[in-house]
């Protein structure tokens, strides 16, 4: 029934969706599931608290009534404050049905001052008294959500200095700490998509579209492709074609070739998507309070920074992540991060923190990691010259070829955004807000202290993570422990890299995942390339051995798999790597070539 291009957070979604309500449904991925963009976010499902301040500064600018009128003013402030709701409706369903997988995190925002300018947040000069009515603001955020998060409060500035010691205390007034939710985004995605495939989805990763099929009408059909591991090209017939490529979409896009009305008609399809990258940089977690202690973890926002954007600056996995830039820009396979974005979010990061920190923003070895993914920016090609603008994500179907995109949206939306394009599909009603996904059953909060129980010689901060990952179904990488281990294998339980918690049975049970090269592995099994470049290279060669052993690798492909990913993980910045002026020479993949393949994964048959 239906065949979906793409296999990120939405392709992945529309696929769980579409099989959940009965369609035969085909996914195919030309990476890694969250390969892309899905894997290089700020790794927050959160509600839209910028989007809740853009469409109060778009009601309280008197130009939007002069220009627009009255009507549409108001009515463009209720479309944005309506989908920051459904951002509400879709982070409750991610924390309360999916709580294997997300966990709140209480976010601070400081003032040093009453009014905040040069510049005013979000540039919006009525946002220089934001610091006034901050709390009744996040009151208001609470109350979109039926106050069911943790709701937001007050701290003073004592209780700042013993809890976030290293902000600056002499020019503070108070801090305002509202919640959001926070989860591990290429875990989130392979959740869903193997969610998908409990309900019967065909989906599939390193299996990429060559060309389109169509009938004499120029309606798609299916689609050729071929699965990258083995080189094999075959055909998937599907009723209805759905692309779901994020930035990459005008890539595949392109493959619709339509009939020509007339000689003088291009046959180019019209964009509908731009790239937006964002950077982010990793750094050692002292810099903001993690859990321990009594304590539990807190990041800052910083609404106010030199041009406006939003800053956040998040514990992550044990590090302290920063993010984001927005740069315009054609969306690129490698991760690598330009160097005065690197520098901009550094020098941006420090301003909140006392003397004793602020010089260790800028000292090379604490920058372990630096990355950037694309967002794509949507627009329909397909609308009518007066049709309604989206304020969120765009689908829109091909008149003549009758494909569907979907492109635009967040990570916080996805299931939304899922059934929306199945809805298009067909009338059967959507249920998937009482799906959980892969990983829920079995879980519980006293789970990690069950692990350790059974299996003494793990770490508990080894058995949190293992819980905080695969939930319910880390029983299943604890037997892969055990089956080794009746074979004379007993180094399974071993950390891969010292001071972090990933073990070598996960390299194992990765492989029953999806994973099928060390690149996998490396960025997104674990996240090692995202939090530390450095001790990804230190684990690399013990992650290929463990592959080599389980896949039957030869001694030339385990070489080959050491090369690629080495280059790939060389890609991202850290020890004391400042951008992408000095990464390795690599060609990346542009978003107006669907055809061209990723550089970096070693395709081999196994």
């Amino acid at each position: 029934d239906v065949l979906i291009v793409g296999g990120g957070a939405t392709g992945a979604g529309i696929a769980l969706d579409a099989a959940h309500r009965g369609l035969t449904t085909a996914c195919i991925e030309r990476g890694d599931f969250a390969s892309e963009t899905s894997s290089r976010s700020t790794k927050l499902i959160w509600a839209g608290l910028k989007y809740m301040g853009t469409a109060v500064a778009s009601l309280l600018t008197p130009q939007n009534y002069w220009d627009k009128g009255v009507v549409e003013t108001v009515s463009d402030f209720w479309g944005e404050l309506k989908m920051v709701y459904h951002c509400h409706v879709e982070r409750h369903y991610m924390t309360t049905k999916n709580q294997h997988l997300c966990h709140w995190i209480p976010i601070a925002v400081p003032f040093n001052s009453w009014f905040m300018t040069n510049p005013a947040p979000m540039n919006f000069s009525l946002y220089a008294c934001f610091p006034l009515v901050a709390p009744l603001v996040f009151k208001a955020y609470d109350a979109l959500s039926g106050f069911s998060c943790p709701p937001s409060y007050i701290m003073r500035p004592s209780a700042v200095t013993e809890y976030f010691p290293q902000l600056k205390a002499d020019a503070l007034k108070y801090c305002a700490v509202f919640y959001e939710a926070q989860h591990n985004d290429s875990r989130t995605n392979l959740a869903i998509a193997l969610t998908a495939a409990q309900k019967g989805a065909h989906i599939c990763n390193y299996v990429a579209a060559t060309e389109l099929l169509q009938d004499e009408d120029g309606r798609v059909t299916g689609a050729v492709v071929v699965d990258r591991m083995t080189q094999e090209s075959f055909p998937i017939r599907a009723k209805k074609v759905i692309f779901a490529g994020g930035p990459f979409t005008d890539g595949l896009r392109n493959m619709e070739v339509v009939q020509k009305q007339d000689e003088n008609e291009s046959s180019q399809v019209k964009s509908a998507v731009r790239g937006a990258s964002g950077t982010h940089v990793v750094l050692p977690g002292h810099f903001v309070p993690q859990p321990q202690n009594g304590k539990v973890a807190m990041g800052l926002l910083d609404p106010s920074t030199s041009d406006g954007r939003f800053l956040f600056i998040l514990p992550w996995l044990g590090h302290t992540l920063i993010g984001t830039t927005d740069t315009k820009c054609d969306a690129e396979t490698l991760p690598s991060a330009p160097q005065n974005e690197v520098d901009w979010i550094l020098e941006e990061s420090k301003k909140y923190w006392n003397e004793d920190y602020q010089s260790e923003f800028t000292k090379p070895q604490n920058l372990l990691s630096a990355w950037r993914g694309w967002r794509p920016l949507a627009m329909d090609p397909h609308a009518a010259a007066d049709g309604p603008v989206s304020r969120d994500h765009v689908i829109s179907e091909h008149p003549v070829s009758q494909c569907i995109f979907i492109a635009g949206g967040k990570w916080t939306t996805w299931r939304e955004m899922a059934q929306d394009v199945v809805d298009k599909v067909t009338k059967t009603p959507c249920d998937t807000l009482n799906v959980s996904l892969f990983g829920a059953e079995g879980y519980s909060d006293s789970l990690a202290t069950q692990v350790q129980e059974k299996y003494p010689q793990l770490d508990m901060d080894v058995c949190e993570h293992l819980v905080s990952t695969y939930g319910g179904r880390v029983w299943e990488v604890c037997n892969i422990m055990d089956r080794q281990k009746e074979k004379g294998n007993k180094s399974l339980h071993r950390r891969l890299v010292e001071n972090y918690p990933y073990i070598e049975a996960e390299v194992i049970y990765a492989t029953h995942e999806y994973a099928c090269n060390v690149e996998d592995i490396l960025s997104r099994r674990t996240r090692l390339a995202y939090l530390n470049r450095e001790a990804a290279l230190e684990a690399l060669p013990r992650v290929a051995e463990l592959l080599q052993d389980e896949l039957q690798w030869t001694t030339q492909v385990t070489q080959e798999q050491v090369q690629a990913a080495q280059a790939y993980v060389a890609s991202y910045g850290g020890g004391g790597f400042l951008g992408d002026d000095h990464s390795v020479s690599t060609t990346t993949t542009k978003a107006t070539d669907a055809k061209q393949e990723k550089e970096t994964p070693v395709m081999i048959q196994h």
